[in-house]
């Protein structure tokens, strides 16, 4: 849950940071047909804000203008008179001590919760004989997942896609629904042991027993299991 909390409080920054920095004007607003206009998927895509602004290619604002320039000013000196401040690549951010602490927020949340737990859980619920071979696919999984998440960030969150804000909503729903289910089929198995927990899984007419390991091959085993095991 605190995870979804952050990671929709970073959602709201980022937002916060596109509705309130300096606003287009429409006597400009069409001016300049590159900047006016962008692709986007989940928005209108034309440019309202300096957010929006900034965010298309070989574009930036002055004075309340969206125009074509570089990182020394526009290429059109009279949209941007002497001592206006050229914003390129980024606009000034009154909420980005918000993202700073949501951020924190998360790497909180995550180190106490959605980072640690699933190594745990992961090394209980299987069945002995099997546990090696499902956790090696599941630390590939959990792998793969982290690749494909960093590889297609900042894709997802261009202004073309979802937006940066769009993406941590996406993020933040992801969680959420993994709480939701997690909360109706994970069982507790605090202060269980091993074989315990492994019961809990059985469905409804599974042998008690279905294990290839033969007594003397699960006597070693067992003794390990003597401390109780669980989060």
């Amino acid at each position: 849950v605190l995870v979804t909390i952050s990671l929709v409080m970073l959602g709201v920054s980022f937002y916060l940071a596109r509705v309130y920095s300096d606003e287009v004007n429409s006597n400009f607003a069409e001016a300049d047909t590159m900047c006016h206009k962008q692709s986007a998927l989940v928005w209108s895509g034309i440019t309202k804000y300096c957010y929006d602004c900034v965010e298309i290619k070989g574009c930036g604002f002055c004075n309340g203008a969206c125009t074509i320039g570089n990182k020394n000013g526009p290429f059109d000196s009279s949209v941007c008179p002497a001592h206006s401040e050229w914003a390129y690549k980024d606009c000034k951010n009154s909420y980005g001590f918000l993202s700073v602490l949501s951020m924190v927020a998360y790497l909180i949340a995550f180190g106490i919760g959605m980072g640690p737990l699933p190594w745990t859980i992961n090394s209980e619920i299987y069945p002995l004989e099997h546990r090696s071979r499902a956790v090696s696919f599941s630390t590939a999984t959990s792998w793969i997942g982290n690749f494909i998440v960093s590889v297609s960030f900042l894709s997802i969150s261009s202004p073309s896609a979802l937006t940066s804000y769009g993406a941590f909503f996406m993020y933040a729903t992801a969680a959420f629904l993994g709480f939701v289910w997690l909360f109706f089929v994970l069982p507790e198995t605090k202060g269980l042991r091993l074989e315990e927990i492994e019961n809990l899984f059985r469905k409804p007419g599974d042998k008690d027993d279905t294990s290839r390991l033969s007594p003397d091959q699960r006597q070693p085993l067992a003794q390990q299991m003597t401390a109780p095991a669980g989060h």
